[in-house]
């Protein structure tokens, strides 16, 4: 699923080439045709993300709310747009900017009033990419809970927009277990992996990569994919850790694979 990353990545560009003009919104696939027909011939004013949400404001006060889950992606092209290909979701065009895009495969695409929208917010934690979180929000909920901190960095009413990779990479570069009790993890290791996160998130916006690894780490063993940027931990089981030599370790938390060092992450 994608990261927190992808969403404010794709939120950057549909401000940039939609917002400001009149998109029309059409759903060839017809399941958000409705919606589509409340939106098409509006102005897009505002293009925004909140964790794994995008957020399309429309000048009548209508929200396009995305949330792409495992299989939903945009595909961009230049105007004119060929034929819809594959099961297309929502189709926007902005003829000022000479582009549109096919949104394909989402787990939602819906549209929602403002009142809506605040009460997704409040559903959701606070998000290391928008300038507006609060850090102490979190910590509130960490620091009086006996789940382990692993899984409350996935819980996306927790924090919002981190995914497996940033859980497993932060964790490392702060030599925190991923099994320790939230209760257990101290306002000031919190405060370092958030200021982290702030840190690391924004170049994963701006390259469309996740850059983890610190450059005097970043060699060795190749990344887990030829088109990823070298991780610490995740999806390297069974290989040697980059920093102490242990062998990197892979569990299920919840649901989701989980990696870790245990050399570096005995805590």
């Amino acid at each position: 699923m994608p990261e927190g990353h992808t969403l404010h990545r794709l939120a950057r560009r549909h401000q940039e080439r939609f917002a400001g003009a009149v998109v029309r919104v059409s759903s060839p696939q017809g399941r958000f045709a409705d919606g589509a027909a409340l939106v098409d011939g509006q102005v897009l004013t505002r293009s925004e993300a909140h964790g794994k949400h995008l957020l399309h404001h429309y000048e009548s006060g209508a929200v396009v709310h995305v949330h792409l889950g495992l299989y939903g992606k945009f595909y961009d092209s230049e105007l004119p747009m060929g034929e819809p290909i594959g099961q297309v979701r929502m189709r926007m065009v902005g003829a000022g900017s000479g582009f549109g895009t096919d949104l394909r495969g989402p787990s939602a695409c819906e549209v929602l009033t403002p009142p809506e929208v605040d009460a997704l917010a409040e559903r959701l934690g606070a998000d290391p990419l928008r300038p507006d979180a609060d850090p102490d929000r979190p910590l509130r909920r960490i620091a009086r809970s006996r789940r382990s901190i692993g899984a409350l960095l996935m819980d996306q009413s927790v924090i919002a927009g981190v995914g497996n990779v940033y859980r497993a990479e932060v964790l490392f570069r702060h030599g925190i277990s991923p099994y320790r009790e939230g209760a257990a993890l101290g306002a000031e290791q919190w405060q370092a992996i958030w200021a982290d996160l702030v840190e690391l998130m924004p170049v994963g916006v701006a390259t469309g990569r996740m850059h983890v690894v610190r450059p005097e780490h970043d060699h060795g063993e190749p990344s887990y994919a030829p088109d990823r940027p070298r991780t610490y931990v995740y999806r390297r089981q069974g290989a040697a850790c980059r920093v102490c030599g242990a062998t990197v370790a892979h569990a299920v938390m919840e649901g989701r694979n989980l990696f870790w060092c245990p050399g570096c992450q005995s805590g």
